[in-house]
Formats: C-alpha cells, structure tokens, sequence
C-alpha cells in the first residue's frame, strides 16, 4: 500500500513537471518595451568612414541650440576598421549616456554602425537617422577592393554590395521594432553609388531632390546642410516622426 503510495506521488510530479514544461514553451518571450516616442533623450551622432567627426559637430551645435544633449561618438581606428567594433564604440557611449533612451544619427558608414547596434538594443534607441549610408553597399567599395586591396580595409570591404556584414543586416526586417527610422540621401551623391542604395525598408526614405528640386549636395555636404539639419530637428522632436512633405526654408 505504502509502495502504491509513492509511486501515484511520483506520477502526480512527473504530470505536474511536464506540463509547466509544455507551458514555459507555448509562452512566448514577451518583446522588449519600445522606447516612449514623446520622450527625446539625448542624441549620439556616429561619423562615417575615416571618422571625421567635424561636420557632425555643426549638426551638433544645431541639436544643442534646441536643448537637446548631443554628442559626436569617436570610433576605433578612424572608422576604417571592423564596423562591428564601431558598434562597440556607440554601445559604450550608449551606456556612458546613463540615458534609459537615445536618438542615433549615422552619417555614411556610421548609418551602417548605428543599425548593428540598434539591431541588438532596439528598446534603448528611440529614432534612427542615417544620412548617406550604404544600406546595400556601394560600388566604390567594391572598385577599392577589386584594384587596390592594400588600400581597402575591414569596413571598406564590409561595404562591398553582398558582404557577409551587409547580408547578415538585410536578411529579412531592415528596420527591427521599437524604434522609428528615416533614410536621409542626396541623388548626387558620388560617394555611395547607386545613391538609393541609402533607401531601407520600414523607414521613412527621403531623396533629398524629390523634396527640394534643384538642391545642390553632394556627399560631403550632408551633415552640414542647413536643408539636412532642419529636417533631422524636426525628425527628433517629441511629436512623432512623418515623412516631411515640404522643402525646409531657412
């Protein structure tokens, strides 16, 4: 009797065991919390290849004129090495921001270095610019690695169109949840071509030329343009972001 005893109690524990089991995976993890869109926080601007962190300081002072804290991140080996460690860099000045949510702005490489971070913390960014960027590579990239490999290092080859880096960004959602995205570019820009290869699905994409026909700006001319700054202040304000359908005039 005492042996049947155990062995209906060792029963009723396996049954209870398997189904807590059973439920543990059925449920879902639920997803992170997306960062509040009416709560700007500070704002992490990225440079693109080379590092030059001077024209992101005029776009700087801009967001800083409105209140806003702004702060260029510098990166590891000019921004010419491996773009995940790039990644690593904004990750660090992420953290040292202290901020529970940050707006990222990525000019040319740096648009590629603000979506590898975000892709893994997209509850701690709220808005994602890029200006330039290389979404999908650029031919550029690919005549540098084809005719002077000495001259192309890590991130120049991480931006030849099909790289594993780029493939591995752009398999499947380009634009992961939580925060919003705008893909800013200018139609003559010699730098990344084709210039739409800066275009990324589930963002708010802007050729530059088709809002303001007869513009005049080429790559380097992004992060200075007063054109490309008031349309970046009115992507970070509180209200929430829309495709601009008006040229800005100063």
């Amino acid at each position: 009797m005492r042996g049947r005893t155990l062995l209906l109690v060792c029963l009723a524990l396996l049954v209870g065991i398997g189904a807590a089991l059973l439920l543990s995976r059925s449920e879902p993890t639920p997803p992170a919390l997306a960062a509040p869109q009416d709560e700007p926080g500070p704002v992490l601007l990225v440079p693109g290849y080379g590092g030059s962190t001077v024209g992101l300081e005029v776009l700087a002072e801009a967001l800083r004129g409105e209140g806003r804290v702004a702060t260029v991140v510098p990166l590891p080996g000019d921004g010419t090495g491996d773009l995940r460690a790039s990644a690593d860099a904004l990750d660090a000045a992420v953290t040292a921001s202290g901020a529970g949510s940050v707006d990222v702005i990525g000019y040319s490489a740096g648009g590629l270095v603000a979506r590898l971070w975000a892709r893994d913390n997209s509850s701690e960014v709220r808005r994602v610019v890029t200006l330039g960027s290389p979404h999908h590579g650029t031919r550029l990239a690919s005549l540098g690695a084809a005719y002077s490999p000495g001259s192309c290092p890590a991130a120049c080859l991480q931006m030849v169109p099909g790289s594993e880096l780029l493939d591995g960004l752009n398999d499947g959602d380009e634009t992961p949840d939580g925060p919003q995205w705008l893909s800013l570019w200018t139609d003559q820009d010699q730098v990344v071509t084709p210039p739409d290869s800066a275009r990324l699905d589930g963002a708010v994409n802007v050729a530059l030329q088709d809002l303001c026909p007869g513009l005049q700006l080429d790559h380097d001319g992004l992060p200075v343009s007063p054109v490309v700054t008031s349309l970046v202040l009115q992507a970070l304000a509180a209200e929430e972001l829309r495709e601009p359908t008006a040229c800005p005039t100063s």
